[in-house]
């Protein structure tokens, strides 16, 4: 039986993307209609912002253990979260949990060195983009990153914030997203990571300069590959 997969959800954008995407794309390992069993808990948005804005990841380490907890109970039998900025809580969490989890942004530099990426442009919230958590990683597997200006981060956040967590799909701001990836590819990168999982929304591969890394879509099919015990990272 594939094991239960628990998504701890932060902005609901995002997690029902991910979530789509392991019950569209199960039924390619396991049958018509088929997925692995999916639960998915959520505190409000604004209450993990009222601690990421002010820098406690303690706090949101708790939020998300108290979701893990929750998933817990029902039965999940691992656990993901698709929210690429709350990841800076996560050593935090995983000595605590009473569940293993996959880390998105593992997930993420993983596929970049089945393709040979080298240097990955990042995008996502400010924290994200200013944070540890895809530098850390990287770092470790040698690779670069790179990050737009500083500008150009608080432009970016706005977006995500003002308009994508609602689902909102502007022209302009589609336009700005895409002159920011030719931007960093000027910078030497041969890639881009949407570390935001509402940027998937806006940033679709032919919209893209570089060949792009959807973290989203990446933590979800590793999560349905990790449920039916088929770990490979060819997609």
């Amino acid at each position: 039986m594939p094991k239960h997969i628990g998504i701890v959800a932060c902005s609901y954008e995002g997690a029902a993307l991910c979530y789509r995407t392991i019950c569209k794309e199960g039924s390619e390992y396991l049958g018509e209609h088929a997925h692995p069993e999916i639960s998915l808990h959520n505190h409000p948005l604004n209450e993990y912002m009222k601690y990421i804005i002010r820098g406690d990841w303690e706090e949101v380490a708790g939020l998300m253990l108290s979701s893990a907890e929750k998933l817990y109970q029902i039965g999940a039998d691992f656990l993901i979260t698709p929210d690429n900025t709350i990841h800076q809580a996560f050593l935090f969490v995983v000595g605590r949990s009473p569940l293993p989890w996959l880390h998105i942004a593992e997930e993420v530099t993983k596929i970049a060195e089945v393709n040979h990426y080298k240097k990955l442009g990042i995008l996502g919230t400010q924290y994200l983009m200013e944070g540890p958590v895809y530098p850390e990683i990287l770092g470790k597997r040698n690779i670069n990153h790179c990050v737009p200006h500083k500008e150009q981060r608080l432009k970016i956040n706005d977006i995500i914030f003002n308009e994508l967590v609602y689902g909102i799909i502007n022209k302009e701001s589609k336009k700005y997203l895409s002159d920011i990836i030719a931007d960093l590819k000027f910078q030497g990168c041969d890639s881009i990571v949407l570390g935001c999982t509402e940027i998937p929304l806006i940033v679709l591969p032919e919209d893209s300069s570089l060949p792009i890394l959807d973290s989203t879509r990446i933590l979800a099919r590793a999560a349905l590959r990790y449920s039916i015990g088929n770990r490979s990272e060819d997609c």
